[in-house]
């Protein structure tokens, strides 16, 4: 009797097109079994206290920044990326590990809450509590990086959790498990599951208390109905069209180098890179100058050849040269490259002037190696258009004086001031956006207490003649305490 075979997908090297790994594809039932195994060891992993999860994680970063050269070489064959962007990548991760494992104590111990005069009588405490199972679902673009901004808060909260990684980065998330299990004190704390996009829907519903993506708009919409059938909570960290604003008074060199890097550096796949420039008119002919003359010396190709790599996803390709064309055809024009930048897998630096604002290229995330530089005739404007997008993530600032000003007025979940990237390195501090770009954030304490839920516990210590909570309360104790709200004017704390 035949043996029946058990689905299977390819991951591929997209720099060349070769097989570099064949994983299951994992059904419901899978998925269900799995998360029930979590739960299970949930009830351990939170008996370990705070102490002992601070020993595994930071056992696990030891463990990853010993093999460094080992997962940055699988990140590389996987994404297609540079070693040595890969390694900066794996810095990172460990360095949000060892921030996550260290603070998660501090930042979750019970808070005492003032009662207030009419409830001085009682104690008033808010304690914080694991969710349970936390399921996460990562991405492609940064295969380590983003999904352990949410794992380790998760693990290092209490929690257990199940992991998802990107079907075109399934050998990165088993690489996590597999590293982590060697110091893991007991199964199923940390697992990951693989498939395509129905194992990641079977996720979803599974049961587990909390969802983290990272992903496009476009799926977070599908993934956030999928919970809401089960009322899972979620955080979602999307996609954005990240504007670069450039005041008159900005180091434009650094500037230069800077938003360059942002918007091609791997490859343009980065939530947070630069994609629009509004530069102040009295500066933008020597930006544009230096912009082009720093394209010139960079270029794509396969890791070890070029300064980024070709566009992970196959299908981003077709985006990013509709994007191009309709720039040009809208009535912008091109700096640097063109339509024939685009040669798959692999897309050569694009720099586009003077594209309108309706444009799909300014409207839509492009997730490319293509920047849009545009002038202004003030802050004012720059910060209007920046602020106009659907999306909310990031944004960078170059100004000597200005910067703290502009960022104050910028809708968006991150600011960098004359610097670029620096908030998602920084682990004491959230990672998130606004609008299309999602909600919820991770990093820092904000999320740490994402994977937590808050109980609040009111004691009495003492009992005093007036109860207002009973049905012997007097008229004559109505009228005292009508009296002291209208003194005290609602300052009860």
């Amino acid at each position: 009797m035949a043996t029946k075979r058990t689905p299977s997908f390819d991951s591929h090297n997209p720099a060349t097109g070769e097989v570099a790994g064949t994983y299951p594809i994992m059904s419901a039932k899978q998925v269900s079994e799995i998360v029930a195994h979590a739960r299970t060891a949930s009830a351990q992993w939170q008996k370990l206290g705070f102490s002992a999860r601070k020993k595994v994680l930071l056992s696990w970063s030891n463990v990853i920044i010993n093999r460094i050269d080992q997962i940055a070489a699988l990140i590389s064959l996987e994404t297609g990326k540079p070693v040595g962007d890969a390694k900066l990548e794996v810095s990172i991760a460990v360095g949000h590990i060892g921030w996550a494992a260290r603070h998660a104590e501090e930042i979750m111990r019970t808070a005492y809450r003032a009662p207030g005069l009419l409830l001085s009588n009682m104690s008033a405490t808010v304690q914080r509590s694991p969710l349970g199972v936390v399921g996460v679902i990562g991405p492609w673009n940064y295969p380590m990086f983003t999904p352990v901004g949410s794992i380790t808060y998760a693990l290092a909260a209490g929690n257990t959790v199940v992991f998802k990684p990107s079907e075109y980065t399934p050998g990165v998330g088993m690489w996590l498990e597999e590293t982590f299990n060697e110091v893991a004190p007991f199964a199923d704390v940390l697992t990951t599951i693989t498939g395509l996009g129905e194992t990641g829907g079977a996720l979803c519903t599974s049961g587990v208390d909390k969802i983290s993506f990272t992903g496009s708009t476009r799926t977070a919409k599908i993934v956030a109905a999928q919970c809401a059938t089960t009322m899972t909570p979620v955080v979602l960290e999307c996609g954005g069209k990240d504007p670069v604003i450039v005041a008159v008074d900005a180091n434009l060199e650094r500037a230069v180098d800077a938003t360059i890097w942002s918007a091609m550096a791997n490859a343009g796949q980065s939530c947070i890179g630069a994609e629009r420039v509004y530069v102040d008119e009295r500066v933008a002919d020597k930006f544009v100058e230096l912009a082009v003359q720093l394209a010139e010396t960079i270029h794509a190709g396969a890791p070890g050849d070029g300064n980024y790599g070709p566009a992970t996803m196959p299908s981003q390709i077709k985006v990013i040269q509709s994007h191009i064309k309709s720039a040009i055809k809208d009535g912008g024009r091109c700096a640097y490259g063109g339509p024939e930048s685009v040669k798959p897998p692999f897309v050569q630096p694009v720099i586009l002037l003077d594209v309108p604002e309706d444009s799909a290229a300014m409207r839509e995330e492009t997730f490319g190696p293509t920047i849009i530089i545009n002038r202004v005739k003030s802050m004012r404007e720059a910060i209007d258009l920046s602020n106009a997008s659907s999306y909310g993530l990031g944004a960078n600032v170059w100004s000597k004086r200005q910067g703290k000003k502009i960022a104050a007025e910028l809708a968006c979940g991150m600011v960098a001031i004359n610097s670029t990237f620096s908030f998602a390195a920084v682990a004491s501090v959230p990672f998130g956006g606004v609008k299309d770009s999602g909600y919820g954030r991770v990093h820092g304490p904000e999320g740490l207490l994402e994977y937590t839920y808050a109980r609040t516990v009111v004691r009495t210590r003492f009992n005093v003649p007036l109860n207002l909570l009973s049905f012997k309360r007097k008229a004559k104790e109505e009228k005292l305490v009508i009296t002291l709200t209208r003194w005290l004017k609602g300052r009860f704390g």
